[in-house]
């Protein structure tokens, strides 16, 4: 069973449209409603794929509910820590060449006792956990050692903890040393204060978190694929798509792909890029089945090529 954490969960709206055109009356060709949030959608990959989840997340208000329904609705348990703010909703607008505009609200700020109630669900749940994921954005109340303090008690409890999450967040928690991170290329940047335009520049970047005590570290690169650095070996994977029609969600796909495939080497690392490969190609923030994966598309190596220039190289301003 994989348990996901997701401290600022959402419900999401997302419209498609032939072109955003600002000051204008847009109609949507298509629109669906999700839960939203990076550990929601890690669970709701992990039953896609038809296995067991367990969702924890602070609820509050109409949204919040209507979180918890969609969530049952496709089959996901769900631990909800009532809260007193409302579920922040987001709005994404995704347009036919793959572009996504997306607006996302600040959520409630919870408090101390919130915060606590929050971590008393998560040992309260994660006996029968093999993995715990903890991911996204912390909300208002919840200060940046606050995952750092959630992996601690993890680990004290014998669970396994995967964290997606940025910043001052990440940072402070990898003295707890996270089984695997999973920072995309911006947030890679973010974390090692420098630019990142090739490959080799990312795994040194990666290798830098696992200097600061990430054991392991799964990156993803966006459209030029992934790597994942651990002590079993370095890995680089691919895939090819057909064209892309959301990527909300995708990173998301591919935690849930890795961690359902046992979480290390290069077989994991195949399962998540398959994921998020699929992800991309799927409306909305729909989640991946297993047949809408393409495991001959995959490409794993221990070659890296590090001189390849990323397609979208991360930036970094101090």
């Amino acid at each position: 069973m994989i348990l996901t954490v997701t401290p600022n969960p959402s419900l999401d709206r997302t419209y498609e449209v032939p072109a955003l055109m600002r000051g204008e009356v847009l109609r949507a060709t298509c629109d669906r409603m999700d839960p939203g949030g990076k550990g929601v959608n890690v669970s709701r990959a992990v039953a896609a794929a038809g296995h067991r989840t367990l969702a924890v997340l602070p609820l509050g208000g109409a949204p919040g509910a209507l979180v918890a329904e969609l969530l049952g609705a496709e089959g996901i348990e769900v631990a909800p820590v009532p809260v007193t703010g409302q579920t922040r909703s987001n709005i994404a607008v995704a347009e036919p060449d793959g572009t996504l505009t997306k607006i996302n609200a600040t959520g409630p700020e919870l408090t101390a006792a919130e915060s606590e109630a929050l971590l008393t669900a998560v040992r309260a749940h994660s006996a029968d956990a093999s993995w715990i994921a903890c991911c996204g954005s912390l909300p208002r109340g919840l200060g940046p050692q606050w995952y750092a303090a959630l992996a601690a008690r993890a680990h004290e409890a014998g669970a396994r903890i995967a964290l997606d999450t940025s910043g001052p967040s990440l940072l402070a928690a990898l003295r707890e040393r996270p089984d695997v991170v999973k920072p995309n290329v911006e947030e890679l940047a973010e974390a090692v204060e420098r630019p990142l335009k090739t490959v080799g520049q990312a795994l040194r970047a990666a290798e830098e978190l696992r200097g600061r005590g990430a054991r392991a570290v799964l990156a993803s690169l966006g459209a030029d694929g992934q790597l994942l650095v651990a002590d079993s070996g370095t890995y680089f994977g691919h895939a090819r798509v057909e064209a892309v029609r959301s990527n909300v969600g995708a990173g998301d796909a591919s935690l849930a792909g890795f961690l359902a495939a046992g979480g290390e080497g290069p077989g994991a690392l195949a399962a998540a890029v398959a994921h998020g490969a699929a992800a991309v190609q799927l409306p909305g923030s729909v989640m991946p089945t297993p047949d809408d994966l393409d495991p001959a598309g995959v490409t794993v190596t221990a070659d890296i090529p590090l001189d390849r220039v990323l397609t979208q190289p991360a930036e970094y301003a101090r």
